[in-house]
């Protein structure tokens, strides 16, 4: 699983791009679920979260045009880098 954190002082912006963004990857070989979400406690902190059915997967995406199109995108938007991190699944359910 991947979580990807932004924060922005141009919520609007980063969120139409970071939508676009998502829809993409839900397309990608081996993405289980993408969700998208904004902070309800901290204003301006939007949040990705992916799930990948390999390691594999998650970095041949890593290094997808999608992927290097939107970090260019948002980039000069964000209040700092994005925080992201890489975890692995002790229980993990897909609705779908």
């Amino acid at each position: 699983m991947v979580i990807m954190r932004f924060e922005t002082d141009h919520v609007e912006a980063v969120t139409n791009r970071l939508s676009a963004y998502v829809v993409a990857t839900r397309g990608h070989p081996g993405c289980r679920n993408v969700d998208f979400v904004v902070s309800a406690i901290v204003d301006g902190r939007l949040v990705i979260v992916q799930k990948w059915e390999s390691v594999e997967n998650q970095q041949s995406h890593f290094d997808s045009d999608d992927m290097v199109s939107m970090a260019s995108d948002v980039s000069e938007l964000l209040r700092t880098a994005p925080d992201i991190d890489l975890y692995d699944g002790l229980s993990m359910h897909d609705l779908n």
